[in-house]
């Protein structure tokens, strides 16, 4: 069950409209994504496949419009054509940064995992060590079981605390970078670490993929299509005697951005005379609640006291949907920076799909769920594409280019 939010709502005078072209918290994490400089150059990335995690502690929300402007609590929020209670006003940061994704050296294409600390006198960490840092920290971090205690120096064009871990699998890395990466690997920024990092850009080629179940094979690949990263993560000083660890809980975070499409796929198969028809289909199974996949409720959701059901009914019994109800389809054209801005959704499911262009999609918990800190999740969305989110997630969608995108969007309002 999700655990009621603690976040902080404005109520906003029934005659007034937020000015949303100030201070706008979409431009705000714009902004911090422009500034999530990677350990080398960025020819050696690809771009399409970097994934960033910013985590965060406190939203704020705007409150209903009109004469509901005195209803302050989302669970009582039950207007369901009502989209300013929905919209974010702003947000605060934690203190780190997580990006993975593929990079490349030489002949070799494989993933990487970026982790980095805020520097400065502001960071928890900093302020437990009476400001006494230095020029590097350590991050406990754990993947699947496998953990490390990894140096982190700091980098003063970025004020960070980072550190960047390639899954290489040979020990002649140096000689494959350019001059940034050889600096960055000889300062300790850059390691090598593929029993950590695991995986190969290869793995998950369509022709390998026949009759398989993706959630089954190569389970701990750290760019796995479909099935979430988990990773716990403290930080501590050089001589492990402050810690930010969640007060030893340590911090939990995942990437699982529901998105599906010629890349990400549940399994993938050839049909001869599909349904009685002539010649071949090939065919990717996206999302599935029927068949080989009748129990994994992908298409279903969990309902909560709050929630209304798919017949508009509040506190719902039983307290989960199978499938996947839907109240609207739209087709949208985003302009050239265009932004769907930061919103949250209490109740419904929502899907974009992407038709022609390209754009950055953004999901995150706006409430906080047990098993994972909330964190803006940010993936370049392509043609071809889709990225469902779950009731109890918020959402923008970023138009960062200099042509219109076609978006295709259907699901459940509120």
């Amino acid at each position: 069950m999700f655990i009621v939010h603690s976040d902080l709502v404005v109520p906003v005078d029934p005659s007034e409209v937020p000015d949303y072209d100030q201070a706008n918290p979409t431009t705000k994490l714009a902004t911090l994504l422009e500034q999530n400089e990677l350990a080398v150059e960025r020819e050696h990335y690809l771009n399409d496949a970097i994934q960033v995690l910013i985590p965060y502690d406190q939203l704020t929300l705007y409150g209903p419009a009109g004469q509901n402007s005195s209803v302050l609590d989302p669970v009582l929020q039950d207007n369901k054509t009502d989209f300013q209670k929905q919209n974010l006003k702003d947000f605060r940061c934690t203190d780190t940064i997580i990006t993975r994704g593929i990079v490349s050296a030489g002949a070799w294409s494989g993933p990487f995992l970026r982790l980095s600390y805020r520097g400065g006198p502001d960071s928890l960490l900093s302020q437990r060590a009476n400001h006494q840092l230095g020029s590097s920290i350590k991050v406990f971090l754990s993947i699947s079981g496998r953990s490390r205690l990894i140096d982190c120096p700091y980098n003063e064009r970025i004020d960070r605390y980072a550190v960047e871990i390639w899954g290489y699998p040979s020990t002649d890395l140096m000689s494959q970078l350019d001059a940034r990466g050889r600096d960055a690997l000889g300062r300790g920024e850059l390691v090598v670490d593929p029993d950590l990092v695991r995986g190969n850009l290869s793995d998950f080629q369509r022709n390998k993929l026949n009759g398989l179940k993706i959630q089954e094979y190569i389970v701990e690949h750290t760019m796995h299509p479909v099935l979430p990263l988990h990773l716990e993560i403290a930080w501590t000083d050089a001589t492990q005697t402050f810690w930010d660890s969640k007060e030893g809980a340590n911090y939990q975070y995942e990437f699982n951005m529901i998105l599906r499409g010629w890349e990400n796929f549940l399994g993938t198969g050839i049909s001869s005379n599909p349904h009685g028809g002539v010649g071949f289909l090939e065919y990717r199974n996206l999302m599935s609640n029927y068949g080989d996949y009748a129990s994994s409720n992908e298409l279903g959701r969990q309902l909560n006291s709050w929630n209304f059901n798919a017949f508009g009914t509040k506190n719902p019994v039983p307290d989960t949907e199978p499938f996947f109800a839907v109240d609207y389809m739209d087709l949208h054209l985003l302009k050239p920076r265009c932004a769907i801005g930061l919103h949250r959704h209490r109740d419904n499911q929502e899907m974009f799909l992407m038709m022609e262009g390209e754009g950055l999609m953004v999901i995150g918990d706006w409430l906080q769920m047990p098993e994972r800190e909330r964190c803006f999740e940010v993936r370049r969305l392509r043609s071809g594409h889709f990225a469902m989110l779950k009731g109890g997630n918020l959402h923008a969608l970023v138009n960062t280019t200099d042509q219109d995108i076609s978006l295709f969007m259907c699901g459940g309002y509120d």
